[in-house]
């Protein structure tokens, strides 16, 4: 199954002030978001000059995918800013592209983080017309070691700058996007996945940075209605938990990222390490992959594995670590959208 160009499909983020209030209504049209809560939002980006890093870092990443090999055109398109999804493929189709391979910046099954982006392609084409490329969407790649390792070391750097005293009593705390416990718990094929895939995630990378060190995967950026049960604890509460039972300190690892974007910066960078520091709890972040040589190199494995592919499972062993089942195309009603999706940010 040839290829003839490669699609990064992203969230997206604005660029500038004047970008933020438009921006916030493309992410939330149609859901039930509290108008506090997009305030809130909103200053959160005014904090950095009203730009997200996330458009940055998906220009550093295709640099980087443009300098490992891949022997395809390179286009990217967003979900909710500039460049939009349906103007890239609009020029895809006018580049004479007729089948696209799209990585999306995203690891994990669930709703927002999966369904949504096929939807999003799906209408993209629609909006091109009858002459839209095909654009398949590449596998979920949660346990791939070029999510893993990069994840790991950054652990193992991050636990390097803690007092070495306080290694019996510090704990990983895996952070990840808090989805609504409708989305989280849906029936189907799909269902639990999200939070599956992380717990396997974080066992994978913890056994190979901290044998032994025990480990959390907790909630981050929760955005929806007070009165609509999300997946917890978050991380703020948590840390404070850890603290009164005796933990001396903490390294943060966002696995639910590939990247350093807003919601790491701000979430666990600015808000989880003012909690951490008034609870006298050492605190260090660790990275995310973002353009990771082995990163970079798992997007070229995942375009090949999927050029050969003939049928839903037939996954490599070699370029996984888990045992969570895995399918090159999504089955019919997986990742059925929450009753009211309100997630703000989600990569």
């Amino acid at each position: 199954m040839g290829y003839d160009a490669f699609l990064l499909v992203s969230f997206g983020g604005p660029e500038g002030p004047d970008d933020v209030l438009p921006f916030l209504a493309n992410v939330t049209r149609g859901r039930g978001v509290p108008p506090e809560r997009l305030a809130e939002v909103a200053e959160h980006y005014r904090h950095f000059g009203g730009v997200s890093p996330i458009n940055q870092q998906c220009r550093d990443l295709l640099a980087a995918i443009a300098g490992s090999g891949l022997d395809l055109p390179l286009y990217w398109g967003n979900r909710n800013w500039t460049p939009m999804l349906a103007d890239t493929v609009r020029q895809m189709r006018d580049d004479g592209v007729r089948r696209a391979v799209a990585f999306v910046t995203s690891a994990y099954s669930g709703y927002s983080s999966c369904r949504q982006y096929l939807d999003d392609i799906v209408a993209a084409r629609a909006a091109v017309g009858p002459d839209a490329p095909e654009i398949d969407k590449l596998r979920h790649f949660h346990d791939h070691p070029g999510f893993v390792e990069p994840h790991a070391d950054a652990v193992r750097a991050a636990l390097a700058t803690l007092e070495p005293a306080q290694r019996a009593t510090t704990r990983i705390v895996f952070t990840a996007h808090s989805i609504p416990l409708s989305a989280a718990r849906t029936a189907g094929p799909d269902g639990g996945r999200y939070e599956a895939q992380l717990r396997e995630t974080a066992a994978l990378v913890a056994g190979r940075a901290a044998p032994g060190l025990a480990w959390d995967l907790v909630w981050q950026s929760r955005s929806g209605p007070a009165h609509v049960p999300w997946l917890e604890p978050d991380v703020n509460d948590h840390l404070a938990a850890l603290a009164e039972a005796g933990t001396t300190a903490v390294v943060v690892s966002p696995i639910g990222f590939v990247s350093d974007h807003l919601e790491v910066i701000w979430d666990l960078d600015s808000e989880a390490a003012a909690t951490a520091q008034k609870l006298g709890l050492g605190f260090a972040r660790a990275g995310t992959p973002g353009t990771d040589p082995r990163f970079v190199a798992m997007i070229g494995d995942l375009v090949a594995e999927r050029s050969v592919t003939t049928g839903l499972f037939d996954v490599e062993p070699g370029q996984r670590l888990g045992t969570l089942p895995l399918w090159h195309r999504c089955p019919e009603g997986c990742c059925a959208p929450p009753r009211r999706p309100t997630s703000v940010e989600t990569p």
